[in-house]
């Protein structure tokens, strides 16, 4: 099936198989490894993406359902700035060990970020709560969380 779609604020047009889910889509048809796909059932949120600006799993959905869809990465978000402050406080808060659950973790971050921008410890861990961390205990994680809303509000 042919599909068009922006990821990263690039127009992309492709023919895929009705079955490709689209995490797969963006690693192997895209390079966009970022989106890591660890347990393809929905649960661990390595693979968090935005869909039309809401969060979504990639490896929920078809690539064929996202077409003409506005979808965006860790590598769009990166590559555009949105989120340097919150790398940053990662990377300041020892809040990434393996890194493998980073990318879905700084995507639900910042979502999290754009709808309250001074968020407490248990609404940053209940809003992490889809996203799983088998390295950190999620303390350094919350911790560059508010590092960054602090930051952010001035």
């Amino acid at each position: 099936m042919k599909i068009a779609l922006t990821v990263n604020g690039e127009a992309v047009r492709a023919e895929v198989e009705p079955r490709l889910h689209l995490g797969d889509f963006l690693r192997e048809h895209l390079s966009l490894t970022g989106t890591h796909l660890g347990c393809e059932h929905g649960v661990c949120g390595a693979c968090t993406i935005r869909i039309d600006g809401a969060l979504a799993r990639a490896c929920l959905v078809l690539a064929v359902q996202a077409d003409g869809c506005r979808v965006e990465t860790i590598e769009g978000l990166s590559d555009s700035g949105e989120i340097a402050d919150l790398q940053k406080a990662f990377h300041e808060r020892n809040a990434l060990q393996c890194g493998y659950c980073t990318p879905g973790m700084l995507i639900a971050a910042q979502d999290l970020l754009l709808r309250e921008s001074n968020p407490d410890r248990e609404t940053i861990r209940e809003h992490l709560s889809g996203n799983y961390c088998r390295c950190t205990g999620y303390h350094a994680i919350v911790d560059a969380i508010v590092t960054t809303a602090n930051g952010r509000s001035g």
